[in-house]
């Protein structure tokens, strides 16, 4: 009796280390072998056995044959945590079964990129976040968030500032634009305000001319001086005739010659017929041209025109004599290569 009494506890013992050693490997033990931290985005509907799969084709895991005993002991599938996770070098099953199951999700970043229109914005946030680009949109339409923050249609696109941002991958269309205000308000530092009223223009106003400094070069090594230039014809009462707004009032932005006919198109936005500054911006500028604004060049430049190799750059004049001869020089070059719009 003695003898099958030591033998049953000798057994258990055995089973009890076996347990153990299964227990701690599968369990306890790294799993995520490799050097690189990767991603898994849990979405509306995923379950244990999706959540797996995306852990076993994106991570170099040794093992996966604790992972589903782990989330059906803490019955995941009812209480599913969405967001983006990181698998880390090292982890033990029970550190990314914890992970996923306290919702303990890793930020992302957000570019919020210089783009032409609200669409094209809410597409760009959609892409990168959880959420969808027609909820988004939704949100930057609607009349009465525009008017609860103090802008109108036209001007709403000041709003964002194009930048890269740490957010959560479940931001909502709301918490989004909450992001922006806050991020526009710490833009918009005391001493930025200061610059742009030096120029005489208000915050918006820099954001306003910003974008049609974008649309008129793509070199931001003279974005200083076209942005000098507008403000030389600012401060004189001059029309500022900028060829991107006339594109905008018609809804044409890549018109490469511009026709007499276009400019007598009826809009604020046509700055050859309307003196001033646009309603609001044509698109969401770069920081090198919100920045070319704040801190123009030094010159006394009012004209500007393409210089004629198509390099991108311009040739500018003080004088409309100057213009006159740097305009027919390109339009003979647009001529020449047959270029009709």
């Amino acid at each position: 009796m003695k003898k099958l009494i030591i033998s049953i506890v000798g057994g258990l013992c055995l089973v009890a280390v076996i347990v153990a050693y299964v227990a701690y490997n599968v369990i306890l033990a790294p799993v995520v072998e490799g050097d690189d931290v990767v991603f898994i985005q849990v979405r509306p509907g995923d379950h244990t056995q999706r959540v797996g799969e995306m852990i076993a084709s994106t991570a170099d895991i040794k093992t996966m044959a604790g992972f589903i005993p782990l989330m059906e002991y803490y019955k995941y599938d009812q209480r599913v945590k969405l967001g983006n996770y990181a698998i880390r070098p090292g982890d033990s099953m029970r550190d990314i079964c914890l992970r996923l199951l306290s919702g303990n999700q890793t930020p992302v970043r957000l570019v919020v990129p210089s783009v032409r229109t609200l669409d094209r914005l809410a597409g760009a946030v959609g892409r990168q976040l959880m959420i969808d680009s027609a909820s988004v949109m939704a949100l930057l339409t609607d009349a009465h968030v525009i008017d609860s923050l103090g802008y109108t249609r036209e001007t709403f696109p000041c709003l964002f500032i194009p930048n890269t941002y740490e957010v959560y991958w479940t931001m909502t269309p709301q918490q989004f634009v909450n992001r922006m205000v806050k991020e526009n308000k710490r833009f918009w530092t005391p001493s930025r305000v200061a610059k742009a009223k030096t120029q005489g223009l208000t915050p918006s106003e820099v954001i306003t001319l910003a974008s049609i400094i974008d649309e008129e070069t793509a070199k931001d090594d003279e974005k200083p001086m076209v942005a000098r230039l507008y403000l030389n014809r600012l401060q004189r009462g001059m029309l500022l005739q900028a060829d991107p707004t006339v594109k905008f009032a018609i809804g044409d932005p890549e018109l490469r010659r511009i026709l007499y006919a276009h400019l007598q198109t009826d809009s604020p936005y046509n700055t050859y017929k309307y003196a001033g500054l646009p309603p609001g911006p044509i698109r969401i500028p770069t920081m090198a041209a919100i920045e070319a604004v704040l801190n123009p060049a030094k010159h006394s430049y009012l004209y500007m025109c393409a210089k004629e190799d198509f390099s991108g750059y311009h040739n500018f004049a003080a004088t409309l004599a100057q213009h006159n001869a740097n305009a027919r020089r390109y339009q003979q070059t647009l001529n020449q290569l047959g270029i009709k719009k």
